[in-house]
């Protein structure tokens, strides 16, 4: 059981970090060849800015609220998988996390103040300051943008560091300008876990690009976690009641 419970607390922060994508536009040959000239002389926060264009610009940036619910199938080994579903609500800074499955159900909210965890003693990370909503922050005081550190220089990318200290490194693909990648670390109950996620498939949902599936791995230094993801309904914008982000257990 308590295995399981790692699993899940690993499950529950993934998909608050929801990603990017590989989709690939048709480019000619020359303009391929080209955009990845360019992209390489962009500095950080130039390629960081195109990629938040890429993402729907001022439409991703001033997004109102952000609606994510879908499937997910978690493995800790190959003998060990279980499946969950997840929803995940935006609204501002405001955010409501949901994991159920069949051993440790999981609710975390944050009405803008405060933060309420359905399990005692335990609260993840702020989960809009690691993955892709980190992107709608560039350019405002307190993120910061610089060059991915020392081990991946030879890489097209960029990190965003939150005011907290949070940070992601984020992988271009040079003929897209789509994120490919990402990696984090941080902790949970003193563990110290690192991330990456890989995207297989994106939607347009009114001109955002939001991860539809993808997949992460987790090391745990002890062992390695390999979880897929589904969304399968996506809302952008759509009326989000404030009650929804109540603290009241």
């Amino acid at each position: 059981m308590k295995k399981f419970t790692i699993l899940l607390l690993i499950v529950v922060f993934a998909v608050s970090a929801f990603a990017q994508t590989k989709q690939k536009p048709k480019q000619s040959e020359k303009d391929k060849n080209a955009t990845m000239v360019s992209r390489k002389a962009l500095t950080p926060l130039e390629l960081a800015k195109a990629t938040l264009k890429i993402y729907g610009g001022d439409k991703f940036k001033n997004m109102k609220t952000l609606v994510v619910r879908g499937t997910a199938d978690v493995s800790g080994s190959p003998t060990i998988t279980f499946p969950a579903t997840f929803a995940m609500i935006y609204s501002g800074d405001k955010y409501r996390l949901e994991v159920t499955n069949p051993f440790q159900p999981f609710k975390q909210v944050f009405d803008g103040q405060q933060t309420m965890s359905s399990i005692d003693n335990f609260s993840l990370p702020p989960i809009n300051r690691l993955g892709l909503p980190l992107l709608p922050k560039i350019g405002e005081k307190d993120f910061t943008v610089s060059e991915l550190p020392e081990k991946n220089k030879k890489r097209t990318g960029f990190r965003i560091t939150a005011p907290e200290g949070f940070y992601t490194d984020f992988f271009i693909d040079e003929k897209t300008g789509f994120v490919k990648s990402y990696e984090s670390s941080y902790e949970i109950n003193g563990r110290s876990v690192s991330t990456s996620v890989d995207i297989d498939k994106v939607r347009d949902v009114e001109g955002v690009k939001v991860p539809e599936r993808f997949a992460q791995r987790f090391d745990l230094g002890q062992f390695t976690v390999y979880t897929d993801f589904k969304a399968k309904e996506i809302l952008v914008n759509s009326i989000v009641a404030d009650e929804v982000f109540s603290v009241s257990k």
